[in-house]
């Protein structure tokens, strides 16, 4: 089979690598399309990657959809359409064939489009992110809300927000294109940084009280120190970015936390949620269409050009990076 493959600090290429067989509680799926995450840009590009040169085929791809091809598990059958959520350390999906543990595969509804669908994977962070930055059983009338970073990820935060009914939604970014779309997904106030700053943003609107919840979505500590300033006093920052360094040695200011008092909520691992509740609601939801993908659905990039994916991935070019694995379309 052909797959992509890690095999120095900064570099992908194709490779020729034989096709995995599933053990018991797993499946073999053929793989149709997969998206390129920000924890891959990390992986690939920010020294995040400690194992050996090359790195096993089709990693670190962890946003899959495909086909079952087989199955030792009771819960799928051959021609399952799924989406593939595994944990990073053991994903595959930049391969046309890879193992998937059942507990880590989604079966999609009939009729639904798989490449809308596959950005369920990123939704499903996020509804399991947002879950706990704002918990379901607090209102957010007459509330704000800023959101620093318009990738996918703050982007679908942007809807999400929107849907809880926060009444002002406030969204930075350094992209005028992104900060477009922000707007067209229900924010109210969209601020470009660098020439606008952020924080000075966020208290004019909130009349110099900060905003009730702030979630970072970018990943950096600059912006993460910064997201503190912007919360009212006792507000919510919720912290989704990654972390800027491999080390763990990051430069985070307690003192703003100590000031402000605020509740802080740092979210990872959806993929450890019991019965993967939120990648299952982000599938309703991208297929009921209460949630846009629209702009996520291009450009996609053949496999043999996965280099060129990532590097757009890292640039920034396009709301969403997708891959098209499979050599012909599955669908």
């Amino acid at each position: 089979m052909n797959a992509a493959q890690l095999v120095a600090p900064g570099r992908m290429e194709l490779s020729a690598a034989p096709a995995p067989s599933p053990g018991d509680g797993e499946a073999l799926v053929r793989a149709h399309r997969a998206s390129i995450c920000g924890s891959d840009i990390h992986i690939v590009y920010d020294g995040y990657y400690l194992g050996e040169y090359p790195a096993p085929p089709g990693f670190s791809g962890h946003e899959g959809v495909g086909v079952v091809e087989e199955s030792r598990s009771a819960g799928l059958s051959e021609g399952d359409w799924v989406l593939a959520v595994p944990a990073p350390p053991v994903a595959r999906c930049f391969a046309e064939q890879h193992v998937v543990a059942a507990g880590s595969l989604i079966k999609l509804p009939d009729g639904g489009d798989p490449n809308r669908l596959l950005m369920a994977q990123q939704l499903g962070t996020v509804v399991y992110a947002f879950r706990r930055h704002w918990p379901a059983s607090m209102s957010a009338e007459g509330l704000t809300v800023a959101i620093c970073g318009a990738g996918s990820a703050g982007l679908f935060f942007t809807q999400l927000a929107r849907r809880a009914g926060f009444a002002k939604v406030i969204v930075a970014d350094r992209a005028e294109l992104r900060l477009q779309i922000a707007k067209e997904f229900g924010a109210d106030v969209v601020v470009e940084v660098p020439g606008q700053s952020f924080l000075e943003a966020v208290m004019d609107e909130t009349d110099g009280q900060g905003a009730d919840l702030v979630i970072e979505a970018v990943g950096y500590d600059a912006t993460r120190i910064e997201c503190l300033e912007a919360v009212r006093y006792q507000g919510r920052v919720g912290y989704f970015g990654f972390p800027e360094h491999p080390s763990g040695l990051s430069t985070w200011s307690f003192n703003a936390a100590w000031r402000k008092t605020p509740t802080i909520e740092i979210v990872t691992g959806t993929q450890r949620e019991e019965g993967l509740r939120s990648f299952h609601e982000a599938v309703d939801l991208i297929y009921s269409g209460q949630v846009n993908v629209d702009p996520f659905l291009a450009p996609v990039y053949p496999l043999d050009h996965i280099q060129d994916a990532f590097d757009a991935a890292r640039e920034q070019r396009g709301g969403k990076i997708t891959v098209q694995v499979a050599s012909s379309d599955l669908t």
